[in-house]
C-alpha cells in the first residue's frame, strides 16, 4: 500500500512538473520577438545569368479568411486538421492515435502534423529531419500559437502553402487554375484547390488532371463523412470535366525539379547557411545552371524517350569551373520525384574503361600496344575462373591496340590490362580522378560491373574533361541574404591530380569510338551516330543488361546519359540508341564554343595502322597514335610480356 501511495504521490509530481515545464514554454514563447509570418522564409534560385528561376515564397498576393471560399477553408481544415481550433498547436490525441497505427503496422502510415506545424515547416527551408530540427520547429510552432490568434495562423498559412506550378497562396492558384478570385471558387474547383498541397506536382489538375481528380475525391469523402456537405452534394461532384484555365507553358521544364533538389541538398550540406531563415527573412541561391542547356537536354529527353516505363538521367558539367549547368533525375518530375542522377547506383559497364586505359598509360603501356583479342578463360590460384565475353562474341583473333580496344570496347583487351597493372591500380586510379564509391578490386572491375552514382561518376570523367584537374561538382555558386550580404560563396580549388600529356593521349584515343579508320572485323561503338557528330569529342559507351550509359566530352562541356528501368528489367539492344542520340543532340545544339584540347610539347603523333599499330600505307585504315616523346619507340607488343608473366596468353 504504501509502495502505491509513493507511485502515485510521484506520478503526481511528474505530472505536475510537465504541467509547469508547458506552461513555461508558453510563457516564454509569448514574450520571445515576434514572428513575422508575412515575410518569413522567402528563397529565390537564379542561373548562371543570375535570372530568377524559382521563388520558394515572397510576391504571392496575400488576402484575409473573408476573401476566400469558405469551400476552400472547409476542405483544408477538414482535411488537414479538424481539430485545429481546440488545440494549442500540436494534437495530442492525434499524435497518439498515430503513434498507436503506426507502431500496429510497423510502418509510418499516419503522421499527426497540425496545421501550425506545417506551417513553421513551409517558413522553414526544411533540409533535415533530425532531432534537433524537430525540437526547433516545435518551439516555433509554440511562438506562432501564443502570438497569433487561429484566424492568423489560417490565414497565413493559406496564402502561403505551395499549389504547384509556381503558385504560393490560394489566390494566386485560384487566378491561375480557374481564373478568377479565391472567395469565388465552386465546391468543385475549392476541393480540388485543396488536393494539391500534399504533392503539388502530381495533383495539379494542369500536370496530371487524373490524378487531381482523384484525390479531390478523397478529400469529398472526408468532407461527407464529417456532415460538411451531404450525399446528394457529394453524388453530384465531379460529374463532368471540371474546366481549368491553368495551362502549362511551352517552355515549362517537367525536369527542372530535379536540378532544384540537387540546390537543396547541397544548400543542406554548406554550413554556413542559417538552419532557420525565419529570423533572417530569406536567401539568395545564384547557381551554374544554364536555362538553354537545360530546356536543350529536355526537349531532346522527350523527343526519344517513347517508353512510359523506361527512366533517364543526364548531367552536363563545365569541367573548367565544375559547375553542373543542367541535371535531370527522370523523365518528369510530376510522375516520379526520385532523382536517379544524385540518389540512385547503376551499373556503369565499359564506360569506365576510359579510367583504366589512363592507368595504363601511366604505368608504361601506350596507345599502340597490344593484348591479343581471342575467347578467353583466366585461371586464378584459388581454383576460380573468369571467362568475359565480347558483345557479340566478336574477336579479332589477333593483336589490337589499346586505341582499337576502346574503339570496340574489346572486353578481353580491358581484362588482360586490369590484371596486367593489377586489380588495385584501378581502384586507386579511380579514387584519385574524385570517385568517392569504394570499388572492389575483382577482375571484372574493368568491365564495370560496380554500381555508381552519376554524379559520383561524372566527378571522375570531369577530371578527365578537364586536363587532369580534380574538382567537386557544383550547383550553388554563391548564397546571400535579402539585404545582399554574403552567407556563401564557392570556393574553386582544383587540384592537378592526373598526368597532362596522358590525359591528353587518353582523350585523343576516345576519339576512335567514331573513327572509321577502326573499322575492321569489329565496328566502333558509336559509329551510328558518327554522321551526326559535328565536333570532336572523347567518347565513350557503357552497357550492362540493365543499363545504358553515353558519356562525352570536349574542353568545355561533359554531357552524361543513363537510361535503363528502376526495377531493373533487361534492356533491348536497340534501347543504346537513345542514350547515343540523346547525347549527340543535345551536344551539337549547345551554344557553348566547342573547343579541343591543346596538344602538350612533349607529345608527339605518328600515323599507323588502327588496329595492330603498324606501319600503313593504307590511309583509310591509319589514324595518329599519340605518345610522349620518346615512348613511340616502346616495344608495343604487351602480349609478349603478358605471356612471360602468365604461362600463357589464355590463362592468368
Amino acid at each position: 500500500m504504501k509502495i502505491i501511495k509513493k507511485l502515485v504521490k510521484y506520478l503526481i509530481i511528474i505530472i505536475a512538473l510537465g504541467i509547469f515545464s508547458i506552461a513555461g514554454l508558453y510563457i516564454y514563447a509569448y514574450f520571445s520577438p515576434k514572428l513575422d509570418i508575412k515575410n518569413a522564409n522567402q528563397f529565390y534560385i537564379y542561373d548562371d545569368k543570375e535570372q530568377l528561376v524559382y521563388q520558394g515564397s515572397g510576391n504571392n498576393e496575400w488576402v484575409s479568411l473573408d476573401e476566400m471560399s469558405p469551400y476552400f477553408i472547409d476542405a483544408v481544415i477538414n482535411t488537414e486538421d479538424k481539430r485545429f481550433y481546440k488545440h494549442h498547436g500540436f494534437d495530442y490525441l492525434r499524435i497518439i492515435k498515430a503513434m498507436y497505427n503506426n507502431i500496429r503496422n510497423g510502418s509510418i502510415v499516419e503522421g499527426a502534423s497540425t496545421i501550425s506545424q506545417q506551417y513553421i515547416k513551409n517558413m522553414y527551408l526544411d533540409f533535415g529531419k533530425t532531432w534537433q530540427r524537430k525540437i526547433e520547429e516545435a518551439f516555433l510552432t509554440l511562438r506562432l500559437e501564443t502570438q497569433y490568434d487561429k484566424d492568423e495562423i489560417l490565414e497565413g498559412y493559406l496564402n502561403t502553402i505551395n499549389f504547384g506550378q509556381g503558385n504560393y497562396g490560394v489566390m494566386n492558384a485560384s487566378q491561375f487554375y480557374f481564373n478568377k478570385d479565391a472567395d469565388e471558387l465552386t465546391l468543385e474547383e475549392a476541393i480540388i484547390l485543396a488536393g494539391i498541397p500534399k504533392a503539388p506536382n502530381k495533383y495539379n489538375p494542369v500536370t496530371n488532371y487524373d490524378a487531381c481528380i482523384e484525390r479531390a475525391k478523397v478529400i469529398a469523402n472526408v468532407l461527407l463523412n464529417n456532415q460538411v456537405i451531404d450525399e446528394e452534394t457529394f453524388n453530384n461532384l465531379f460529374k463532368n470535366k471540371v474546366t481549368v484555365y491553368g495551362k502549362k507553358s511551352e517552355d515549362s521544364l517537367n525536369m527542372l525539379m530535379y536540378y532544384q533538389d540537387a540546390v537543396y541538398k547541397e544548400l543542406e550540406s554548406i554550413e554556413k547557411i542559417p538552419d532557420s531563415l525565419i529570423e533572417s527573412g530569406g536567401i539568395k541561391i545564384y547557381t551554374s545552371l544554364n536555362m538553354e542547356a537545360q530546356s536543350l537536354m529536355e526537349k531532346t529527353i522527350l523527343e526519344y524517350m517513347k517508353d512510359d516505363k523506361m527512366q533517364v538521367a543526364s548531367i552536363i558539367v563545365n569541367p573548367k569551373t565544375g559547375g553542373v549547368m543542367a541535371l535531370t533525375g527522370g523523365v518528369d518530375y510530376a510522375v516520379s520525384q526520385y532523382n536517379r542522377a544524385i540518389s540512385s547506383q547503376r551499373q556503369v559497364g565499359s564506360s569506365i574503361k576510359p579510367l583504366l586505359y589512363y592507368a595504363a598509360l601511366e604505368n608504361g603501356m601506350v596507345s599502340s600496344s597490344t593484348f591479343l583479342s581471342e575467347p578467353t578463360t583466366f585461371m586464378f590460384s584459388n581454383n576460380q575462373n573468369y571467362s568475359p565475353a565480347n558483345y557479340n562474341n566478336k574477336y579479332g583473333n589477333k593483336n589490337i591496340t589499346m586505341a582499337a580496344a576502346l574503339s570496340y570496347s574489346d572486353n578481353i583487351y580491358a581484362v588482360k590490362t586490369h590484371l596486367f597493372l593489377g586489380e588495385e591500380v584501378l581502384v586507386n586510379t579511380a579514387k584519385r580522378m574524385g570517385l568517392k564509391a569504394n570499388l572492389e578490386p575483382i577482375p571484372s572491375l574493368a568491365l564495370g560491373t560496380c554500381e555508381l552514382n552519376m554524379l559520383d561518376f561524372a566527378r571522375a570523367y570531369t577530371t578527365l574533361a578537364s586536363g587532369g584537374y580534380k574538382r567537386e561538382l557544383t550547383f550553388i555558386d554563391k548564397v546571400v541574404d535579402l539585404e545582399g550580404n554574403v552567407l556563401y560563396e564557392k570556393d574553386d580549388k582544383k587540384e592537378l591530380v592526373l598526368n597532362e600529356s596522358y590525359t591528353f593521349i587518353l582523350n585523343e584515343m576516345m576519339t576512335s569510338t567514331y573513327n572509321s579508320a577502326f573499322i575492321d572485323y569489329n565496328t566502333p561503338t558509336v559509329m551510328s551516330i558518327a554522321s551526326k557528330i559535328s565536333s570532336k569529342y572523347a567518347v565513350k559507351t557503357g552497357s550492362s543488361g540493365t543499363d545504358c550509359w553515353m558519356i562525352g566530352y570536349d574542353a568545355n562541356t561533359l554531357m552524361m546519359v543513363w537510361n535503363g528501368y528502376d526495377d531493373n528489367s533487361e534492356m533491348k539492344v536497340s534501347d543504346g540508341n537513345i542514350s547515343k542520340n540523346i547525347w549527340v543532340d543535345t551536344m551539337r545544339s549547345l551554344p557553348f564554343e566547342k573547343e579541343w584540347y591543346e596538344m602538350p610539347n612533349n607529345v608527339v603523333g605518328v600515323p599507323l595502322n588502327a588496329v595492330t599499330g603498324e606501319q600503313s600505307n593504307d590511309p583509310e585504315k591509319t589514324t595518329i597514335f599519340y605518345y610522349v616523346n620518346g615512348s613511340e619507340y616502346r616495344d608495343f607488343d604487351t602480349e609478349t610480356v603478358y605471356k612471360e608473366l602468365y604461362s600463357d596468353g589464355k590463362d592468368t
